[in-house]
């Protein structure tokens, strides 16, 4: 049997009980990894997915931690440690989005977005460098969003909090390096079964392509930027052209 691409390499998805995360994480234990299920809030569904990836021959846990905490992500990591003694892939995936009005967004709203969408990347990326760089080689991968490229007047929050991203991405890249490659996926519109349909017609009517995309769009493009060994420092958009118009 041909060895797997992430064979004997463990991964940590942040927010990945759900949505993307939960896709993400899959799709590298297909390749081959172990991996550490992070979630805060929805503790069925990460377990859920940990199971999902034991089934299929490899090694999960599903770790709690509200990742915009530092003493949580460094329980987390140390976790990691204790329990696989290495870690080789971290995709900063945690996120929230909501639309406000610029005049009623609150100071406890932006700090929510900011905190859970760019400040707690720095803390896991901060955490798992030492980890990533023991075995000579790691990625980090952080999920900005085409938000970070557009600006959305009812969303200036969340457009701010994933423009950081991209900037942290880059940074990163160079902080890090030669040992540790970063890079950025921005996802345009990605549907989901139980998503109302509005949510994507205004995506689809403006996208070359005409559709939005899959989780497995995504995913496929985190374990891509995983595998490689020399790209670094790049946001991959993966958008169906929405961000050319």
């Amino acid at each position: 049997m041909a060895e797997l691409p992430f064979d004997g390499r463990v991964a940590l998805v942040t927010g990945a009980a759900r949505r993307i995360g939960r896709s993400i994480a899959l799709k590298l234990a297909v390749e081959g990894a172990s991996v550490v299920v992070n979630y805060c809030n929805s503790k069925a569904e990460a377990e859920q997915v940990a199971v999902e990836i034991t089934k299929s021959g490899r090694r999960a846990l599903a770790w709690p931690a509200d990742v915009s905490r530092r003493e949580e992500v460094h329980r987390m990591f140390a976790a990691v440690e204790g329990e696989f003694g290495r870690l080789d892939i971290l995709v900063n995936n945690a996120g929230v989005f909501f639309p406000a009005a610029f005049e009623q967004l609150t100071e406890e709203q932006w700090d929510a977005v900011l905190d859970t969408n760019l400040k707690s990347q720095f803390l896991c990326a901060q955490a798992a460098a030492p980890l990533l760089r023991r075995h000579g080689r790691g990625a980090i991968i952080n999920l900005s969003s085409i938000g970070g490229l557009l600006a959305w007047p009812k969303y200036i929050h969340y457009c701010v909090s994933k423009a950081g991203v991209l900037m942290l991405t880059r940074c990163l890249a160079r902080a890090l390096a030669p040992e540790i490659t970063v890079n950025s996926v921005a996802p345009g519109t990605i549907s989901f079964p139980k998503d109302p349909p509005e949510v994507a017609e205004d995506f689809i009517r403006r996208a070359p392509l005409r559709k939005t995309g899959a989780p497995e769009d995504i995913a496929g493009t985190v374990a891509f930027l995983a595998r490689s060994e020399f790209i670094t420092g790049q946001v991959f958009v993966v958008d169906g052209g929405r961000t050319l118009t």
